[in-house]
């Protein structure tokens, strides 16, 4: 990934009389889903580089070499854009492990989820923690789309792991739910040590499994 810039953009003023094209409003060709990826990586890419209070559609239309009406035909603002573009990479980034083993899948799934807040996917993301208390609506919108799918997925791992006798039925799954996240972003956003699989075998092993089985 390009390293951060100072430079904002400048969003380019819609011609009077004219409002960009909406979703499903636009004629002609089919979208093409390989087109959806390649806007949704110039468009973190932009936000990697720029945060998002500077993020606009003309910057990500340059950045994909495309015209800002082909991202208009696809999101209404760039908050759609930000908040699909986030949910979407997840998804993609981040499978569900299940092996039969808790200490197997948690293994599996806070070294997947380390590799992915140290990648281009979790660089944008850390540019947007700082815009969320000024912005509400993306706050809220970063929360569900982002962070609460990797909560409910470790909650699910856990869960399993009760119903297979591997973790007591009183285990504070909550508490370990939050400091699964909490001792990866504080290494990663404010010790600046490695977010490595041996930090990570620590946690688990240290922290999160006795928690589990008392």
């Amino acid at each position: 990934m390009n390293a951060p810039t100072n430079r904002t953009y400048q969003e380019e003023p819609v011609a009077t009389g004219a409002e960009p094209p909406r979703p499903g409003t636009g004629r002609g060709r089919p979208r093409d889903a390989s087109r959806d990826a390649a806007l949704r990586n110039a468009a973190m890419e932009v936000l990697a580089q720029v945060g998002y209070r500077a993020l606009t559609m003309d910057a990500v239309a340059a950045q994909a070499r495309a015209g800002k009406a082909t991202i208009y035909r696809r999101w209404d603002s760039k908050l759609d854009l930000v908040i699909d573009t986030c949910t979407q990479l997840v998804q993609r980034s981040i499978p569900e492990p299940d092996s039969g083993s808790v200490e197997e899948d948690l293994g599996e799934f806070l070294r997947a989820f380390a590799a992915f807040l140290t990648g281009p996917v979790g660089k944008a993301a850390q540019a947007l923690v700082g815009e969320l208390p000024h912005e509400p609506e993306l706050a809220a919108a970063f929360r569900e789309s982002f962070l609460l799918p990797q909560r409910n997925m470790l909650r699910r791992i856990i869960e399993r792991g009760v119903e297979r006798g591997e973790i007591r039925a009183d285990a504070p799954v909550d508490t370990v739910v939050e400091l699964t996240g909490a001792g990866l972003l504080y290494r990663l956003m404010l010790t600046g040590d490695p977010l490595d699989a041996r930090y990570v075998d620590r946690i688990l092993q240290e922290a999160l499994l006795p928690l589990l089985r008392g």
